[in-house]
């Protein structure tokens, strides 16, 4: 086995390759060209964030078997076009949790006591001791944004610090929280609770500017905020504000929503900031951890073993997968839809195949709407292989069931949901290659493509309402490209309106919309 190193690792992951018996080659600093030319003679690439593993590059290699990202996130690979290639792409999750648990830590021993700034007085030739008056962690409350592999680090070394510990986290059970003595509380309970917030949840749709004026106004006076997470889940201009007028006394910031930062970015002005430049996981251990972990992926291709750590799935046969491939689409748009009308809180989800589709084997459509489920919540870091475990961690059932009849169609596949106190159910065929339907909401027999920017509500049957919307959406200069309207039993009662719009619908003019008399509620979503 021949294995192509393109961004630098650590030593002892090539050595434990080589003594495995596989022949090594470490070149770095590649162009496009230069590893589209090479990559045709390798059975196994290793990457960090540099290389960029494109369509272009997959197509060219002839006998890859493996693609190792030495990190968490692929989004430098084309995972789709390896996974139709057949090739297996691994990652190494939990390698850094450690590491960026500690700088988490690290960061706000150094916000609160003003480290930094007092290392820099004392360097400079001064003495100004009174200058840098802080404040104890023990008995305060910190207030941890996401718990997962990080943030479980984070609180459980913060309970050393005779600190208490909130979470936010709608998609874990009490019983991980119990486990290290940690409340979970709602997101404005913990912003008005905590006297320090800690973030660790990945950039998403829904985590995007997460912390904005509205939740700086919401934090104790005085209260300090940290983020060792991703750029973007923190409002810049919001945070700058809050410093400068005072209610928050710091910010401890690894990540910025333009990396580097720029020089004339204010916050570097600011004497209450702790900044560093991205190094949560740059630690000795953290990349030879991440690195022993894909070299051993590697050996274990080699002897034929699983990939303990794989994102996407081995091939199927291709004539399968290209008969089961448009009901993948299908099942991740409708887990998508299933997700937002229920706000993005799911406790079961149980998918129906009927008619020809059920004789197939569905695993790949399966884990395509719990892929789809769980998108919003996760962003990037869902694919088809995580899909199922973090399901199962984040105790989400899931049940399968299949009928070999469909009574106006060749196949269908129906998904229903459950949230907390609500539920709903979904149903969508396919009659080619990328024409897929949505057939049914609930009641309501619909027929539309789930593709671009929709608004699904419900609404009371009354003259007007339909008239109301379409005025808020012009005088927003919102165009409505098509409207749908399901329509259960006679007048009145409760129906089904969806809307493709041409432009993203901003919050505003959905809450809007929502306060429309006649109007009961209003879900956007891309599709």
């Amino acid at each position: 086995m021949k294995v192509l190193v393109s961004d630098p690792i650590p030593e002892e992951a090539v050595l434990m390759m080589k003594n495995a018996g596989i022949w090594v080659d470490v070149m770095t600093n590649l162009s496009q060209d230069e590893l589209i030319k090479i990559i045709p003679d390798y059975d196994g690439l290793i990457v960090r964030s540099g290389t960029k593993v494109t369509k272009e590059v997959i197509e060219a290699a002839k006998k890859l078997k493996i693609i190792g990202r030495a990190g968490v996130g692929v989004d430098n690979i084309d995972v789709n076009s390896a996974t139709q290639k057949g090739i297996v792409v691994a990652n190494a999750p939990g390698g850094n949790s450690v590491s960026t648990a500690e700088l988490t830590l690290g960061m706000i021993f150094a916000v609160a006591r003003k480290i930094p700034q007092a290392v820099s007085n004392v360097k400079s030739g001064k003495w100004e001791r009174k200058k840098f008056l802080g404040t104890e962690l023990r008995g305060k409350t910190l207030g941890v944004v996401g718990l997962g592999r990080v943030g479980f680090e984070v609180a459980k070394r913060a309970r050393s610090m005779e600190m208490s510990i909130v979470a936010y986290d709608p998609y874990i059970g009490e019983d991980k929280a119990r486990e290290i003595g940690v409340e979970l509380v709602e997101f404005d309970e913990l912003i008005k609770r905590s006297d320090f917030i800690t973030i660790h949840v990945p950039k998403t749709k829904e985590t995007e500017k997460m912390f904005s004026k509205k939740e700086f106004e919401l934090m104790k006076d005085g209260a300090y905020i940290i983020n060792c997470a991703r750029g973007g889940i923190v409002d810049e201009q919001a945070l700058y504000e809050a410093l400068k007028n005072g209610k928050i006394a710091g910010a401890a910031l690894d990540v910025y929503e333009i990396e580097p930062p720029s020089p004339d970015n204010p916050l570097l002005k600011l004497d209450n900031v702790v900044t560093t430049p991205h190094i949560g996981a740059s630690t000795r251990e953290a990349q030879i951890s991440v690195g022993l972990t894909i070299a051993e992926e590697i050996i274990n291709v080699y002897k034929g073993l699983p990939v303990r750590n794989a994102v996407n799935l081995p091939s199927l046969d291709p004539t399968v997968y290209q008969k089961i491939f448009p009901y993948m689409l299908l099942a991740e748009k409708i887990g998508k839809i299933a997700s937002a009308r229920l706000n993005n809180i799911v406790r079961g989800a149980r998918i129906t195949y009927k008619g020809k589709i059920a004789g197939f084997d569905t695993a790949y459509i399966t884990r395509s709407m719990l892929m789809g489920l769980l998108q919003n919540i996760l962003g990037s870091n869902i694919n088809l292989v995580s899909c199922m475990p973090i399901a199962k961690e984040r105790g989400i059932w899931v049940e399968v069931s299949k009928s070999e009849t469909s009574e106006y169609y060749d196949s269908t596949i129906e998904v229903f949901v459950e949230s907390d106190d609500k539920s709903i159910t979904i149903e969508g065929t396919c009659f080619g290659k990328e024409d897929c339907r949505i057939i049914r909401i609930d009641k309501y027999k619909v027929d539309f493509v789930p593709k671009g920017n929709y608004i699904i509500s419900l609404h009371e049957d009354a003259p007007g309402v339909i008239g109301r919307v379409g005025t808020l959406f012009g005088k927003n200069n919102i165009n409505i490209a098509s409207m749908i309207v399901g329509r259960h039993g006679g007048p009145g009662g409760v129906q089904l309106m969806l809307l493709l719009v041409d432009d993203v619908l901003s919050k505003e003019v959905l809450d809007e919309m929502v306060k429309l008399d006649g109007i009961i509620d209003a879900t956007y979503i891309e599709l």
